[in-house]
Order: C-alpha cells, then structure tokens, then sequence
C-alpha cells in the first residue's frame, strides 16, 4: 500500500503530468512532422496524465499482487477518467480536445476500446516498472527541498491553468461570435428570398407572400444552420443580383415598398462578413497556440467554424 504526505502525492501527479507530456509532445510531433507543445496549458504539463497516473495508483492499491486486477482497474478506471474529463472540456468550452469517432468501438468519439486497453497496460507498467524507481528518488528528496519545488510548481501550475481557461473560454467565444453571424446571414439569405418570391406576385398578393415567408423563416433558420458558409454567402450573392435585375426589368410600386429595406439587408450582409473575417482572424496569441497544441479538436456545434481557423492559422504557417 502507498503511504504518501500530501505533498509527495502532488509532487507525483506533476512529476507524471510532465512526463505525460513529453511521450505526447512526441508522439504528435513525429505524427504531424512538426514540434508540437501538446495538451491544454502552455507549460509542459499534462493533467489528464497527471491524474490518470495518481488514479492507477490508487485504483490498483487493492490488487497489486494480482497483475489481472491491477490491469483491469486500470483499463476501467482511466476510460471512466477520460470519458468524465472530455464531457467537462466540451460542456465548459464546446470544444473537444480529442476525438476517437474514426477508430473502432469507440463510444461517443470520447473513448474507444484502443485506448482503453493501453490504459490498462500503462498501469502495469507504471505500477510494476516505472513507479518504483521514481518512489525511491522522490522518498530520498528532503522534506523541505520537496516543499519548496512542489510549492513553485504548484504556483506555476496554477498560473498556467488561469490563462490556459482564460483562452479558452475566449477561444468559445469567438466560436459563438462567427455562429452568431452565420445564423444573421442565413435570416439575410431567408429575407431575401421572401422578398423575391413577392415580388412577381403583384402588390397585394406579394405583400401578403412576404408576410407569410416572414412567418416561415424562423423555422428554416434551423435546418439553413446546416448549410456551409460559403453557400450561404453564394445564395445571397445570387438573390441580391436576381432582385436588382427584376426590378430593372419590371419596375413597379412594390419595389418601392422594400428598396430601403433592401439597402439595409445589403449593408447587414457586408458588415456581417468583415466581422466574421476579423473573428477568423484570431489575433490573440494563447488562443492560436492552443489550436496548434492540439490538431485533432473538433466542435460539435462550431465544427464549420473551428476549422476555418484551423485552416487560416495553417495557411498562415505554410506562408511564413
């Protein structure tokens, strides 16, 4: 059985999340053939490692003389870590940081029978091999030094931590920001196709078309969210031409009726897209690099959205 202070328990879990982050670092550096700093906070740290190191531990204290139990502890108890860990991330941040949706018997891209197995073979590793040695250096460190450098970690951590979350709420931010405009550009693209679809209907028949096209959009904004930005700027693109050359060809009082609301819709549409360039822009630094830190994220609600600044900060790469 493990019998730690406090602070050797928290030296541990630092000492593993580093560690953790060096295999990973590696292994995607070599994966996508470029350095990357891996993981959710910018120093080189890994939590999630961290405390699937400390919950081995833990876990296996009653079996460590079975290898079958301490495996199968391990196997259950790391899956049910990463599972509860990755519903945390993408509830607080709508993004998620790994996703296993393309290997085999997965379950809800969050865990998968893969990773779960190797949890199980890194707790006897970690258990059987690689704990006993890091034990004995840690148990020879003095009291005192052990405080001081777990204290300074700890303040590091901690520090790390704040403007790791800071960026990453901000990061959601911006992703609701381009989901807020995309949604007004799709009610553009709904009003002007209300607006088209009167206006060949005679005045008071298209007046009363336009209302109830009015009364049909708010249940096509929905499924419109479906469609791609680029479309949806192509669709508008295409009415606003087809309802310049109708009232050119077929000048009535109607036209007359929506010409100011026209010039707004247009105005709304151009101001819509320089907000959503400055947002796919991502100036701040923290929220690119966490980004790059972690290549495979996806976004089940913003998923058109974070890849076009996967894509623009990986064109911005390639050009420098």
């Amino acid at each position: 059985m493990y019998s730690y202070s406090i602070i050797q328990w928290m030296f541990f879990f630092y000492l593993y999340c580093f560690g953790g982050w060096c295999v990973e670092s590696v292994h995607v550096s070599i994966r996508t053939r470029k350095l990357t700093n891996r993981g959710f906070l910018r120093g080189p740290f890994l939590p999630l490692y961290g405390s699937g190191a400390i919950m081995m531990l833990v876990v296996s204290m009653p079996f460590q003389e079975n290898g079958f139990l301490v495996y199968l502890a391990g196997c259950v108890g790391a899956t049910v870590l990463e599972y509860v860990t990755g519903i945390l991330m993408e509830t607080l941040f709508k993004v998620r940081y790994w996703d296993y949706s393309k290997y085999p018997l997965n379950f809800q891209g969050r865990v998968c029978i893969g990773t779960t197995l190797a949890w199980g073979l890194l707790t006897i590793l970690l258990t059987r091999v690689i704990h006993v040695p890091v034990e004995q250096v840690v148990l020879a460190i003095p009291d005192r030094v052990l405080l001081a450098v777990t204290l300074f970690v700890t303040v590091v951590i901690c520090t790390d931590f704040a403007l790791s979350f800071k960026a990453a709420a901000d990061l959601r931010s911006v992703l609701s920001k381009m989901g807020t405009v995309k949604r007004e550009l799709v009610h553009i693209q709904r009003r002007l196709d209300a607006i088209a679809s009167a206006a060949g209907q005679g005045l008071q028949k298209g007046r009363s078309a336009l209302t109830e096209g009015m009364a049909n959009m708010r249940g096509e904004l929905t499924e419109g969210m479906a469609v791609r930005l680029e479309e949806v700027k192509a669709g508008i693109e295409g009415r606003l031409e087809s309802i310049k050359n109708l009232a050119q060809t077929k000048p009535s009082e109607y036209w007359e009726n929506v010409k100011e609301e026209l010039i707004e819709l247009k105005t709304k549409y151009a101001v819509n897209l320089e907000v959503r360039r400055y947002l796919s822009s991502l100036r701040d630094f923290f929220q690119r690099d966490m980004i790059r830190s972690n290549p495979g994220m996806t976004s089940e609600e913003f998923g058109e959205e974070l890849e076009e600044l996967k894509d623009k900060i990986l064109e911005e790469e390639k050009g420098e």
